[in-house]
């Protein structure tokens, strides 16, 4: 039996390592199909398991976090990621040369 679409997600980003990120692009590539990236952001408004799948290490393709970042908003992404040592620029997008993951 394979693994459904969101399935495929999950492991993309489980993937991820600490102190980086990828952008919805990038995940939706990884995960089998390229112009999935409005549903990896379905994916990860829903995740099951935040504790494990780690949604807010997915940011757009310019390195700005979700406005509406479904665990605890946009503040909250921004905390967990800087807690992981992702450094933002002073334009509040993440320092995408340095901690965007390189496919």
């Amino acid at each position: 039996m394979g693994l459904n679409t969101f399935e495929l997600i999950y492991n993309v980003v489980k993937g991820i390592p600490k102190g980086r990120v990828m952008t919805y692009g990038q995940v939706a590539a990884l995960a089998g199909n390229p112009r999935w990236a409005r549903v990896v952001g379905y994916a990860l408004h829903v995740n099951p398991e935040p504790g494990v799948i780690p949604c807010h290490r997915v940011v757009d393709r310019n390195g700005r976090v979700a406005p509406g970042f479904a665990f605890g908003g946009t503040d909250a992404q921004r905390m967990l990621l800087e807690g992981e040592g992702v450094a933002f620029l002073e334009n509040g997008l993440v320092d995408m040369e340095n901690y965007c993951v390189r496919l």
